[in-house]
């Protein structure tokens, strides 16, 4: 008796799993999911709230020198897949959640990753100004030059 109960739970726990596993190999594949482990820039106008960005973009002087990763994600292979990881699945849920702020909004943790990444392009510039007292936690590059990367 002991053993059936055992084998039911082992079956109902595999096809969970299954389950489980052929929804996030579906929604991976729909939702284009391969695109977001490249560099292209196409693959964040795959939601359709980022093409006006994505487009931006396009418009920019950072278009001919950088790509979406460039400045939105760390410059080392684990972090930056751990922030493409993090934030594909936030995207996905505030989507499919339909609860996300229109129009978009950076958030916190990645206005740091961006603000790395200015300082890391522009350092001789970034230096001057923080010899001269503007310093890291004085002059931040997003909140003065907020539209460079996507120009309306």
């Amino acid at each position: 008796m002991k053993v059936d109960a055992m084998v039911r739970v082992g079956l109902v726990a595999a096809a969970a799993v299954g389950l489980a596993g052929g929804l996030g190999f579906y929604t991976f594949v729909y939702a284009r999911g391969g695109s977001y482990l490249t560099n292209d820039p196409a693959a964040c106008a795959n939601c359709h709230i980022m093409r006006e960005h994505f487009e931006g973009w396009l418009k920019g002087p950072h278009r001919h020198v950088a790509v979406c990763n460039d400045c939105h994600t760390p410059h080392n292979l684990v972090g930056k897949y751990a922030v493409k990881a993090s934030n594909g699945f936030w995207h996905s849920f505030a989507f499919t959640s339909g609860v996300f702020p229109d129009p978009l909004r950076i958030k916190p943790r990645n206005r740091v990753v961006t603000e790395d990444a200015c300082r890391r392009c522009h350092q001789p510039v970034v230096e001057t100004i923080d010899r001269h007292g503007g310093g890291a936690e004085g002059v931040s590059c997003v909140r003065c030059h907020a539209q460079v990367g996507h120009m309306r």
